[in-house]
């Protein structure tokens, strides 16, 4: 029998927190930021938040927890 291996992809994108939330980056912040027409625009786009429900489980088979 051989262990389950981590899925690499997921693992680079997602971060389990101290609570076992899974936490992700928010997509379209890499460049362009200069064409956002407003500050709120930029202040909605920052930081992390968290994976979907209906995702959660899926992800957690994937990163093997």
């Amino acid at each position: 029998m051989s262990k389950m291996k981590t899925h690499k992809a997921v693992s680079k994108r997602v971060t389990v927190t101290g609570s076992g939330k899974l936490k992700r980056r928010k997509v379209g912040l890499r460049h362009l930021q200069t064409k956002r027409s407003s500050k709120s625009q930029m202040r909605n786009n920052n930081g992390a938040m968290s994976i979907a429900k209906s995702d959660e489980q899926n992800m957690k088979q994937l990163l093997g927890i």
